[in-house]
């Protein structure tokens, strides 16, 4: 399994909960070409509704769900990249 984490040092901190999803597009291909891709959209709790709804609306994300940062996917050929929902990101600036 190959991960991907884009959070830095402080927002590994304030961004624990994780909306993940399956990407449809990646899975079975490049680095996951041997399994699932995952993507998964750190957040500060605060923006959870905001990030959920943003991930839910996406039409290559499946299976969506809220995990904490710990989560993993369990396949050997899975990929996981985890992106952080910082001011700007699409999710939460178009709610404020």
């Amino acid at each position: 399994m190959r991960y991907v984490d884009d959070r830095d040092g402080t927002e590994r901190v304030t961004h624990t909960t994780v909306v993940v999803g399956r990407d449809t597009c990646l899975s079975g291909w490049g680095e996951a070409s041997a399994g699932i891709s995952y993507a998964g959209w750190a957040c500060r709790d605060e923006d959870l509704a905001a990030v959920r709804e943003w991930v839910e609306g996406r039409s290559d994300m499946a299976g969506v769900r809220v995990v904490d940062d710990r989560w993993r996917p369990s396949g050997k050929g899975d990929h996981y990249h985890t992106y952080s929902v910082t001011p700007g990101h699409p999710a939460i600036s178009e709610k404020n």
